[in-house]
């Protein structure tokens, strides 16, 4: 018996809950008992390939069957889940690292700057909606939380102290460092932040951050979502990430200008990745939004402590601020690397920082000033993404092809569909 085995059953532990993260940023697994620890450590717990979305992988043959290899680094008890401890898997094909897989991808990103001497630490900050079920739809939880600016309102929040405190113990016991929680800006919307760390370590605590967020608000009778903008009257769910450079224990400052400027460059392909349903683009909207308020960057500019700007600067670190909550992390992150490191080497300039309330100025003043702006729609995104071969590098070739078929997918299936809205306005018009 090795000794993370001892250790685990010593917790209690009696099954392992063997996690990835599909092309779409939800966590998917099984359950495996303990004693097969080794075998999932060596080999990876089994799935059908074809059965996850994004991987492209053949019915029959070798390639067929995905594996979820466990990095034994994330082994980890969870409190709401006696006796279940969860361990993060790397997807391996035919006994190798599998291209595909949104981990091993950001896994690749971040050794391509390892080679530069460069490591990433980021802090993601997820927004997101607690929403109860009202006939067909979804409504916010608290019938009470109505006010027409509920940013930071105590007494919504209180009400759902209870969740949100044993959504806190969960995240502290796991040993994530929680820093607040407060009300957003939109009705149901909260706020939960966390001490910042590595990226891929990042990236696995968002994760376990949804699957808590998940299992609790199922326990209160509620739903968590983290979709961007489910009510078209609020502002929607971003989730913002600080990050930072460092060489060794060092900052390493010198390249951070370079590397923004190669985050503004791609920020277009960066979209698809960032905002990925054809939802986010009802929060990244250009010009007035139907909210009245909102904090999403429409407009590919930076600034110091600029919420407005698309990257957000501040001591030591910049704030990216395009990612939505449905984000996949891994990829956000990969592609936020990948846009970096081109920027690093072709020694781009990022322009005079953005001082300016972005929001309070017309498009045409946008314009003016050489200001682009963000794809406003997920078709014009995925394009974007197409026609970027740093961003697709970073994803691979596979998970390049197959993420924008899945894409161009949802957005026909958008494009088809007839929504109230449309009957409302044309049934009887003609």
């Amino acid at each position: 018996m090795t000794a993370l085995q001892e250790s685990l059953r010593a917790a209690g532990v009696h099954s392992l809950l063997v996690q990835f993260t599909d092309v779409h940023g939800v966590a998917k697994g099984k359950l495996v008992p303990l004693t097969h620890l080794d075998s999932v450590l060596n080999d990876g717990a089994g799935f059908a390939g074809p059965s996850i979305w994004g991987t492209g992988l053949p019915r029959s043959g070798p390639r067929s069957e995905y594996h979820a290899r466990g990095d034994a680094s994330t082994a980890q008890p969870l409190p709401w889940l006696p006796g279940v401890a969860r361990i993060v898997g790397d997807g391996f094909v035919d006994g190798q690292p599998f291209d595909a897989c949104p981990r091993q991808v950001l896994r690749r990103a971040l050794a391509r700057l390892a080679k530069l001497g460069l490591q990433l630490r980021t802090g993601i900050e997820p927004e997101f909606f607690l929403l109860r079920r009202e006939g067909a739809g979804f409504v916010p939880a608290d019938a009470h939380d109505r006010l027409d600016k509920p940013s930071y309102d105590l007494q919504s929040l209180l009400r759902q102290q209870g969740l949100l405190q044993t959504l806190t113990s969960h995240l502290l016991a796991c040993g994530l460092d929680v820093l607040q929680i407060d009300h957003e800006d939109a009705h149901g919307q909260y706020e939960l932040n966390y001490a910042y760390g590595d990226a891929l370590a990042s990236a696995d605590r968002l994760m376990l951050f949804k699957v808590a967020a998940q299992a609790v608000a199922e326990q209160h009778g509620l739903v968590f979502s983290m979709m961007p903008k489910p009510f078209a009257n609020q502002p929607g769910s971003g989730m913002h990430v600080h990050a930072s450079l460092w060489r060794g224990a060092a900052p390493a400052d010198g390249v951070a200008r370079a590397f923004i400027a190669g985050v503004l460059a791609h920020a277009p392909a960066l979209a698809a990745l960032a905002a990925p349903t054809v939802n986010s683009y009802k929060r990244l909207t250009v010009g007035e939004s139907l909210s009245g308020t909102t904090w999403a960057p429409a407009y590919v500019a930076h600034g110091p402590n600029n919420r407005t700007a698309l990257v957000r600067t501040l001591p030591g670190r910049f704030e990216w601020r395009l990612p939505d909550a449905s984000a996949n992390p891994y990829l956000a992150t990969a592609g936020l690397v990948a846009a970096g490191i081109d920027g690093i080497e072709r020694g781009l300039d990022p322009g005079l920082a953005c001082t300016d309330d972005l929001f309070a100025l017309s498009l045409a003043q946008i314009r003016a000033r050489g200001i682009g702006v963000l794809p406003q729609s997920l078709d014009e995104a995925v394009t974007a993404l197409e026609a970027d071969g740093v961003v697709c590098g970073a994803l691979g070739p596979a998970l390049a092809s197959e993420f924008v078929r899945l894409k161009r997918a949802e957005w026909t299936a958008y494009a088809r569909h007839v929504s109230d809205w449309e009957l409302q306005r044309y049934a009887a018009q003609f």
